[in-house]
């Protein structure tokens, strides 16, 4: 069973839309505020916000926050109106791959943060937005308006924004239902067994740093699921380029199920420092991502071409190989 947003009722008295959300098997047994954050496509202290003041009823009952839901719950939310964003548009130039009235593709580049955190209060790709699209929406929190998903600080490539609560909506299912179509580079130390392999492996905190992600967590995990394929071998470097496919969406995934697999990623300062120098930002690279428009339903998709850093490695590499 898949969890859906099986539509919008009438205005809520705060005036939003009502959200009828049909729990997943993939959320079954967490909290309430979990679930709903990765059904409705809002951060976790968002849909906690939600639950405390009443705007949230499992089964027709008012929802707890630490409550565990089962598959096929239905839950009722009622947000209220999206807040008009308090951080300042900033003239940061973005590379648009697309644009219309619902969405914004972006190319981003490595060095570029999201969203605003502590450390960077500015100078984030959410204030690069606000100043681009004077009408971004506010229904991923007023502090990630717009974010559907995000790549790490430190990843270049492919990203996608909405512009309205609509499209985030259903941005947001899209990628909670897997169906998104998702494909990096990654630069690797190590000699792959194989052409192609992947990686199943729970991914939850670190149990001595919590803000590192591993496969031997203690506390709670999260399923996660990595394919990848060799794209080229570099003997003479004991290095190689990958494809990866990421089938589901986990905080630095790709990183940490590369590093278990004895392939840790270039330039990775937290999972990959015996693979440190070569670069000076881990080499990961999102070159593809595949959707349906929100409003349409047409597919699309875009592809990146390797950031320049990225490229002056690989030619370097080949250098080498040439030698």
């Amino acid at each position: 069973m898949k969890g859906a947003v099986h539509g919008t009722a009438g205005p809520t008295a705060g005036g939003g839309a009502v959200l009828r959300l049909l729990v997943a098997d993939s959320e079954a047994g967490d909290r309430l505020d979990r679930a709903l954050a990765a059904l409705a496509g809002t951060t976790r202290s968002q849909a906690r916000r939600w639950i405390d003041e009443g705007r949230v009823r499992v089964g027709g009952a008012p929802g707890r926050a630490s409550q565990r839901v089962a598959a096929g719950d239905l839950l009722v939310a009622e947000p209220p109106e999206p807040l008009p964003s308090p951080l300042a548009p900033e003239p940061i130039a973005l590379a648009v791959l697309h644009e219309d009235a619902d969405l914004i593709v972006l190319d981003k580049p490595a060095g570029l943060v999201v969203h605003p955190a502590p450390g960077h209060p500015g100078g984030t790709l959410v204030n690069a937005l606000l100043h681009h699209c004077a009408d971004l929406s506010g229904v991923g929190g007023v502090l990630r308006p717009g974010i559907v998903h995000r790549l790490d600080r430190g990843t270049s490539g492919v990203l996608v924004a909405a512009k309205h609560d609509a499209a985030h909506r259903a941005l947001a299912r899209q990628f909670q239902d897997h169906s998104i179509e998702r494909e990096y580079r990654a630069l690797v130390r190590g000699h792959p067994s194989g052409d192609a392999g992947r990686v199943d492996r729970p991914l939850g905190r670190h149990p001595r740093d919590r803000k590192r992600i591993s496969v031997a967590a203690r506390g709670p995990v999260r399923e996660a699921h990595t394919a990848w394929r060799v794209l080229r071998r570099y003997p003479a470097s004991g290095c190689a380029l990958l494809a990866v496919r990421p089938e589901t969406g986990r905080t630095h995934q790709i990183r940490v199920h590369l590093a278990s697999a004895g392939l840790p990623v270039l330039g990775d300062p937290v999972y990959g420092r015996a693979a440190r120098g070569s670069v000076a930002r881990p080499a990961l690279h999102a070159a593809l991502l595949g959707f349906a428009h929100p409003r349409s339903g047409e597919r699309m998709r875009f592809e990146a071409p390797l950031a320049a850093d990225l490229a002056d490695l690989v030619a370097a590499l080949e250098r080498r190989e040439a030698d």
